[in-house]
């Protein structure tokens, strides 16, 4: 049961997540949000716009029941030349996205929003990294589906924090791509904490 004087709650269900706010030395409790993502469309919105928005529900979701803690929410796209991808549904569509994300440049963009409902705290901000792949040949692209690692990740991959033997380089946060962009979530908690 969560403690009801919780200074930081993170609004997430990512374990992702919650490691990279562990080793940034933040002291938090994790409530996932109850925030239905397929009901908010990202037609006519760029990426940036749509994961902040998303950022924003799951952290007033958590916040709603928890007035008095700093929640933080988090939302993380592709962005394919301006085509928003999201997490796969099943392996043919991972299939698809893995072909498109990995012929090319594209950015990872992930929306953070810190709410406390008690004083009015509203920050929502974003952080986009660019990712340039390697090529893949077809036997990595299957290999890659059959080890179902696309599961629950944006764009159908994750990125490890050594490196990954898919991609080229990334300009950017390298923790945006791996679940949580820290020098983007350190700079706005720096007045709270």
């Amino acid at each position: 049961m969560l403690k009801h004087q919780a200074f930081i709650i993170l609004a997430s269900g990512s374990a992702r997540r919650r490691e990279l706010l562990r080793l940034g030395g933040y002291e938090f409790e994790v409530v996932v949000p109850d925030v239905d993502e397929s009901a908010f469309s990202s037609a006519g919105r760029g990426a940036c716009e749509y994961t902040k928005r998303l950022a924003l529900a799951k952290a007033k979701s958590v916040a709603a029941r928890f007035p008095d803690s700093l929640v933080i929410g988090a939302d993380t796209v592709a962005d394919f030349n301006g085509e928003i991808i999201g997490k796969p549904a099943d392996a043919e569509e991972a299939e698809q996205i893995t072909r498109k994300l990995f012929s090319k440049a594209h950015k990872v963009i992930t929306g953070v929003a810190i709410v406390r409902l008690s004083d009015g705290t509203e920050i929502v901000e974003s952080d986009t990294t660019v990712v340039e792949p390697r090529r893949l040949t077809d036997e990595q692209i299957a290999e890659h589906i059959k080890s179902r690692s696309w599961l629950d990740k944006a764009g159908a991959y994750a990125i490890r924090e050594n490196g990954d033997e898919f991609v080229e380089r990334i300009e950017g946060s390298l923790t945006n791509v791996t679940g949580l962009p820290m020098e983007l979530v350190e700079r706005l908690l720096e007045g709270f904490i």
